[in-house]
């Protein structure tokens, strides 16, 4: 201390040295300064000098002890972070419940790191489940824990308060297990995946309360413009519910899930200028219902799918602009039921779709300037129906189909304005058949 101090006073009386010597030389020529002016100069300058160096100094011991704090900060958040880690891990349901909490109210308070502390919980729910309490392996508990894993992220995607909101946080839920959870008026801004996932169990609803049990429920929820997948996702008993969801140019994928006995619900959803896609989708005894659903300039695909049985139900869907697509779509049985659908300047195709049981049905709808077309379609069984349905303008085309069996009905369908192509059906008389 003492080397230093006595440096930093040598170092003093150099400078002032410097300074006075500078000055006198800078005013010799002109004699403008006489010697105490010089020095109160030299002394002014030194002043100014060393109030610099004090401020640099103390920005400097600012930022050390910032530094340090933040030091101290992240070394509290680890072992926060630790300690959560370790309750989700432990043997006790309990224990695990206050690790959920533990890790929520981390990612409140950590910023930086709130992904991974979200991982942390999503990947809970990616952990192997046994959900049936009929099962050996059924563990106590454990389903509670899950369901306070779902609310959780849950209410911090419905957080309105930016520095409490998750909805801008990947969600990665590939290969779980959900058999509960409801999702309603969250807010999704970032990726969401659900591929390979597993919906199971039955629909238990409270009136009024809110929530629903035994379901996987979108109610009310927004989209956009992150993409949400369910590819590859089994629904075998569950139901996943997306009634009055608002999609804006998002992207929505269930390509390659297999539908079993759950259903999927879009009643009075909302699609504008984004993607619906199911291709590749198995159907096999569940319902998809889009009731009263509007499509604006929407692309909805079921490209190469197979309906074995079950139903896709869009009665009194309206679709304005974009496209349906069934193209390549196999029809063993099952239904397909636009039945009071409005078609306003859209495209309908079923480019070398397979009928071979089942049925599609149109009737009733109504079809402005839009194209209906059976490209290439393949019938030989089922049924396809366009019954009471009314054509203005736009085009229906049957060309190259094949007729091997099956039946196309039109009884009382009207086409007006409308340029018909049938191909090698037999065109109705009078505009029906």
């Amino acid at each position: 201390m003492w080397i230093v101090a006595g440096l930093a006073v040598v170092v003093a009386c150099v400078a002032g040295i410097a300074a006075y010597w500078l000055v006198r030389r800078l005013t010799e020529p002109t004699g403008t300064l006489g010697v105490p002016d010089a020095i109160k100069l030299s002394i002014a300058i030194l002043t100014v000098f060393g109030a610099v160096l004090a401020g640099v100094y103390a920005y400097r011991k600012q930022r050390i002890a910032e530094g340090d704090a933040h030091r101290a900060d992240a070394t509290q958040f680890a072992d926060r972070y630790s300690t959560a880690a370790g309750q989700l891990g432990h043997e006790g349901p309990a224990v695990r419940l206050a690790g959920v909490y533990a890790m929520a109210r981390l990612a409140d308070d950590w910023g930086e790191q709130r992904q991974v502390c979200v991982d942390v919980l999503c990947a809970y729910l990616r952990m192997p489940y046994e959900w049936n309490p009929e099962s050996d392996q059924y563990e106590k508990g454990e389903r509670e824990v899950r369901q306070t894993v779902i609310q959780v992220i849950r209410d911090h995607l419905q957080e309105s308060r930016e520095e409490s909101s998750w909805s801008t946080c990947a969600l990665d839920f590939t290969r779980a297990t959900f058999d509960g959870g409801d999702f309603s008026g969250c807010r999704f801004r970032g990726s969401v995946s659900f591929a390979d996932a597993d919906f199971v169990g039955d629909l238990i609803s409270f009136d009024g309360a809110g929530f629903l049990d035994g379901a996987v429920t979108f109610h009310g929820a927004r989209f956009g413009p992150g993409t949400v997948t369910f590819n590859d996702a089994q629904f075998q008993g569950g139901t996943v519910s997306f009634d009055e969801a608002r999609f804006s140019g998002s992207a929505l994928s269930f390509c390659g899930a297999l539908l079993g006995a759950g259903d999927i619900t879009f009643h009075h959803a909302s699609l504008s200028g984004g993607t619906l896609a199911m291709d590749e989708a198995r159907f096999s005894g569940s319902t998809v219902g889009f009731d009263y659903a509007q499509f604006s300039n929407a692309t909805v695909t079921f490209n190469r799918t197979r309906l074995d049985d079950g139903s896709l139900a869009f009665p009194r869907a309206r679709f304005t602009g974009g496209t349906l697509s069934f193209d390549h779509a196999h029809f063993a049985g099952g239904a397909v039921a636009l039945d009071d659908a409005e078609f306003t300047g859209g495209t309908v195709t079923f480019y070398a779709a397979g009928f071979d049981g089942g049925n599609v049905t149109f009737d009733y709808g109504q079809f402005t300037d839009s194209t209906v077309t059976f490209h290439h379609g393949r019938f030989n069984g089922g049924t396809v129906s366009l019954g009471h349905a009314r054509f203005s303008g736009g085009l229906v085309s049957f060309v190259r189909a094949q007729m091997n069996g099956g039946q196309v009905a039109l009884s009382d369908a009207q086409f007006s304005g409308t340029n018909t192509r049938w191909g090698r059906l037999q065109p109705p008389e009078d505009g029906t058949g």
